[in-house]
């Protein structure tokens, strides 16, 4: 049993942490997927040698916050040296993301 199996059987009898709990998983699973964009886009990992003088490398983050059907999330949009990375998860200047949690949802749903 995985930890996030834990979580939801310790919360299922309580909507307030059920929010909760699926909030914060939201939260993560947004940021991860931000980063792994990013990664895609320079096309090495974080702290990998290949990324060394390349011209571009990551430059920190961004804050947003969004808020979603199970309270507000903070999103860290990461950005590189060249301001050339653009995420596609997020559409932007929005701060309410009903098409996003749909997304989420759907990626992560296993196909029968």
């Amino acid at each position: 049993m995985n930890d996030f199996t834990k979580n939801i059987a310790q919360a299922l009898f309580n909507q307030d942490k059920i929010n909760d709990l699926l909030r914060k998983e939201l939260q993560q699973a947004v940021n991860d997927l931000l980063e792994a964009e990013l990664t895609a886009f320079l096309g090495y990992d974080p702290y990998a040698r290949d990324g060394w003088n390349t011209g571009n490398s990551r430059n920190g983050a961004c804050f947003r916050k969004v808020d979603t059907q199970f309270g507000e999330i903070e999103i860290q949009v990461p950005r590189d040296r060249n301001g050339l990375f653009h995420q596609h998860t997020l559409p932007d200047y929005k701060q309410h993301a009903d098409v996003l949690e749909n997304m989420i949802i759907k990626r992560f749903t296993p196909k029968a």
